[in-house]
Formats: structure tokens, C-alpha cells, sequence
């Protein structure tokens, strides 16, 4: 017997409605293909957990209330002793989980992960790897849990299906990001900060040729020939993971190393604003601690 106290969602895909006529693609209000999106992050937004953070990528359609633009929080829990059966363990066992908001996208989500969210987990395990000093815990485990709030998507585009897939490389770029935020919080020791960046061979329409652009914002675009997401750690110069997605014209052997090369640069921006993020937590604790 059904429950009649509980209501229920509709199982199938849902979208709010939009009393206005759809406009295509949007406008990209930045100043050129060389500049990223503003960021802002804020580390202890959750204080159960031993670090959180919070991300959000500006709206480049601002103006528009149906827009959208990237959000995201990531929780971190440890590190903490593992259970007596658990196996030895020299270093510390790390584990992403990877979800989006039932909301978080045109298409409704279901609760249990699908095939994407598992590999953007699989992504992020291995882009936050090559940071943490993973021998300071032996037989200790710590859980990273990032939720996607807001999907980086234009739900009014007509074009909406050729946008879908794109989007998960912004989206792997932010979890990076914010994830890395989330253990500086949590105050486990890495090797550098690593930050995330993403850089995309697009066609801004059907008669121009096509160019790499930084932090590409999908429904701005014609089509999207191609697009990389690099982890980076800029103190060690080191790439911790790389994400590569699309097909490149064969005409130019370096075009792919030139992808990687722009990934990099947005990496370093973003690194700046996480940079600026945790020097705000230190000055705020350091206040709290001496109120005189």
C-alpha cells in the first residue's frame, strides 16, 4: 500500500516553465577567448564536516532569470581509523563520490549515481592523488563527498541535447577545484594546492574556423569540436590528471599540446582565487582567535 502522506516527484524528465520565447545560444559577456569566468569560493560552509567549501562560476547571462551557471560543495570526512577488518593500509584510502542535485540539471537526476557521476568520481580520485601526502595516515580512510547544485547548462537553448555531455568537463573542473579547498579546510597535508582548468576547440558559428578558448561556456557556442581538463599543481609544475574529450583536426600535430597549454593557464586562475580563499580562512581564524 502506497504511502499517502509522501509526495512523490514525477519520474520522468521535468523543466520549469519559461513564459518567454527560447533564444538560442547566448551571448558571452567576457572580454575575449583569453579570459575566464569569475570564481567564488568559501571554504567552512559546513561545520559537521572536518573541511567544506563552496564554488560558484559566474552566470555569463546574468540578466537572463532562467539562466544558469556552475555551484558546488564538497564536504570532506577525516581522515579516520579504518575498521579492525579492514586490511593494512601504509597510506591513506581516499574516496570521491561524485553526485548532482536532483535538480541540478534539465533532465532530472535519479539518487543513485549513474555512469557519469562515476566518472567524473574516478576523475577527481585520481586528480587529488597526486597532492595529498598520502603516507602522513597509514590505515586511515577520508571521504570527499562533492554535490553538484547547479549544472553548467542553458535550459532555455533549443539545442539543448548537443550540449549535453560538454558541460561535465567544467563540471570536473569545479569539483577539483573546490575539493582541493575543501582538504586545505580540513587540514591534510598535500603537496601543493591543485586546481582545475578547462580549455575547448569551439566554432562560435557555421562560418568561422575553429579556435581554443579558455573556461568555454557550452551554450555559447556552434559546436564543440573538442575540450581538456587538466589537473595542475602550479608550485611543482606537475599534472595530476587529464581529461580529454572530442576529436582534433589531424592537419596540426601540436594543436592537442596547445589544448593542454591553455588548460594550464586556466588552471593557474583558478589557483589564484583558491589561493586568495584559504589566506582569508588563516586571516579570519586568526582573528577569532585574538578578538582584541
Amino acid at each position: 500500500m502506497a504511502d499517502r502522506r509522501r509526495i512523490n516527484g514525477p519520474v520522468g524528465t521535468t523543466a520549469p516553465p519559461v513564459y518567454d520565447t527560447p533564444q538560442g545560444k547566448r551571448a558571452v559577456a567576457r572580454s575575449g577567448d583569453n579570459a575566464v569566468r569569475k570564481i567564488f569560493l568559501k571554504t567552512g560552509v559546513t561545520p559537521s564536516a572536518s573541511g567544506s567549501a563552496y564554488l560558484e562560476v559566474e552566470d555569463p547571462a546574468a540578466n537572463r532569470p532562467s539562466g544558469t551557471s556552475l555551484k558546488l560543495t564538497c564536504t570532506v570526512h577525516g581522515p579516520r581509523a579504518l575498521p579492525r577488518s579492514a586490511p593494512f593500509s601504509p597510506h591513506i584510502i581516499l574516496s570521491t563520490h561524485v553526485k548532482y542535485a536532483p535538480f541540478a540539471t534539465r533532465q532530472r537526476r535519479g539518487y543513485l549515481r549513474d555512469s557519469s557521476e562515476r566518472d567524473l568520481g574516478v576523475h577527481l580520485e585520481t586528480a587529488l592523488r597526486g597532492a595529498i601526502i598520502a603516507d602522513r595516515w597509514p590505515k586511515s580512510g577520508v571521504d570527499i563527498v562533492v554535490t553538484i547544485i547547479e549544472g553548467d547548462q542553458n535550459r532555455d537553448s533549443l539545442e539543448y541535447d548537443r550540449d549535453e555531455g560538454w558541460d561535465m568537463m567544467n563540471v570536473l573542473s569545479g569539483c577539483i577545484t573546490v575539493a582541493s579547498a575543501a582538504i586545505a579546510d580540513a587540514g591534510i597535508d598535500c603537496v601543493d594546492t591543485v586546481a582545475g582548468g578547462v580549455a575547448a576547440m569551439v566554432a562560435k558559428d557555421a562560418k568561422s574556423e575553429p579556435s581554443i578558448v579558455l573556461d568555454p561556456d557550452v551554450a555559447a557556442y556552434h559546436k564543440i569540436f573538442a575540450a581538456c581538463c587538466v589537473a595542475y599543481l602550479p608550485t611543482r609544475d606537475e599534472v595530476t590528471n587529464i581529461w580529454f574529450k572530442g576529436q582534433l583536426p589531424s592537419s596540426d600535430a601540436m594543436i592537442y599540446h596547445k589544448m593542454v597549454e591553455r588548460s594550464l593557464v586556466a588552471c593557474r586562475s583558478a589557483n589564484r582565487v583558491l589561493v586568495q580563499a584559504l589566506d582569508e580562512t588563516v586571516r579570519q581564524g586568526q582573528i577569532s582567535q585574538n578578538p582584541s
